[in-house]
């Protein structure tokens, strides 16, 4: 009979407490070596990189590592109307983020502009009413299951348009 070594992730067992990099699965190893340092470094120093103006308007929102198809690029998401600002920046946060980490990490920016929500008034949201009988709506309610109850919500709507 062949004796099977330790078939979990870890070539030994330790005993006492691991480290928290042990009881990573593999698959998650990888994606935090490949490109999670970087940007959690990064989100964490972002006000250090591009300045406080600039910190106002933008934020990191991806980092995809350079492989043979492309190089590596820094997604922002950029308020709408400062667009502008950021295409003028963008060399200083490159080198910015470059100068922190020591060595080229980003050769790429890619802008990505958004809506500043607070400023949306409230009227626009629609109100949702509970179009269901009064014989289910107790039932619904009954339901913990908050996605389940508003789907309920939502079909009884929709029967209710037929």
């Amino acid at each position: 009979m062949q004796y099977k070594n330790n078939t979990k992730q870890r070539s030994h067992s330790i005993q006492g407490l691991r480290s928290f990099k042990d009881t990573l699965p593999k698959n998650v190893k990888k994606i935090i070596n490949k490109k999670g340092h970087i940007y959690s470094e990064t989100l964490s120093n972002w006000k250090y990189i591009v300045g406080v103006e600039l910190f106002k308007v933008c934020y990191p929102k991806s980092f995809k590592n350079s492989n043979s198809f492309g190089v590596s690029t820094l997604i922002i998401m950029v308020k709408r109307g400062h667009e502008v600002d950021m295409e003028y920046s963008k060399k200083d946060i490159i080198n910015n983020m470059n100068n922190y980490f020591g060595y080229s990490v980003v050769e790429k920016l890619k802008l990505v502009t958004f809506d500043d929500h607070h400023k949306i008034p409230l009227e626009n949201k629609k109100k949702t009413k509970n179009v269901a009988i009064n014989k289910y709506k107790k039932r619904i309610k009954d339901v913990k299951n908050d996605k389940i109850k508003q789907s309920l919500i939502e079909l009884t709507k929709v029967f209710k348009e037929k």
